[in-house]
């Protein structure tokens, strides 16, 4: 596992205001270093080359070329780059387009300070990244589409109860809905909730919903 020293991160997005407020969040991070900007996914890939980041935060929609054609470039030529799609709520297919173009994760551009450095950090470590308001919907439709972190992964096991809870949480219960189902505490099942992303290596719901289809923990209603 990469230990954090300085992150080094480029970031791409056509809108100069939104590259200017998330250059001022980044520049105060103390283990991140911002080494580039683009305004277009041909900038992005000269920036990349030159200098060299470890993560490329990167809009879907740009001109001259857009997010996905970037990421498909920097996948093929340099796969060591861990590469966050960014998106607007409302383009559910374009984030499936960039995963599928080798994106490890994805944030919604109302994400907050805490969650973008989270993203960073878990892509650096190898680790997809879902943003926390990923709707149900999105979170299936990852879950079909062709991206999938798991599959050099040794799986871990997992018990009854965890599997019958995985269940009810991809079919959105809350955990105070599965404690009254189950009889247990809602603490408790927050415990096993926490044990089960540990054991997932995600970080939020839609992280458990992507790894159970993908891993055959649950099968949604629609397939």
């Amino acid at each position: 596992m990469k230990t954090y020293g300085n992150i080094k991160v480029a970031i791409a997005d056509d809108h100069e205001i939104f590259r200017d407020g998330l250059r001022a969040m980044l520049q105060k991070q103390q283990d991140i270093l911002l080494v580039a900007e683009a305004a277009n996914g041909k900038e992005l890939i000269e920036q990349v080359k030159s200098q060299e980041p470890d993560i490329v935060i990167s809009d879907v929609k740009m001109p001259v070329m857009d997010g996905a054609a970037a990421t498909r470039h920097l996948s093929e030529h340099y796969p060591q780059v861990g590469i966050i799609a960014l998106t607007m709520f409302d383009e559910e297919d374009l984030i499936i387009d960039m995963l599928e173009a080798g994106a490890r994760g994805y944030l919604l551009k109302n994400a907050d300070k805490n969650e973008i450095i989270e993203a960073i950090k878990s892509v650096y470590q190898q680790q997809p990244y879902y943003c926390r308001h990923t709707s149900n919907k999105l979170a299936q439709m990852v879950a079909k589409s062709k991206f999938n972190p798991y599959k050099q992964k040794q799986k871990p096991e997992f018990n009854e109860r965890e599997v019958d809870i995985v269940a009810d949480i991809c079919n959105g219960l809350t955990s105070k809905q599965i404690a009254e189902k189950i009889f247990l505490s809602v603490r408790t099942v927050e415990g096993l909730r926490l044990k089960i992303m540990e054991k997932m290596e995600v970080k939020n719901t839609a992280g458990i919903i992507i790894y159970a289809i993908k891993n055959n923990l649950y099968k949604p209603n629609n397939v």
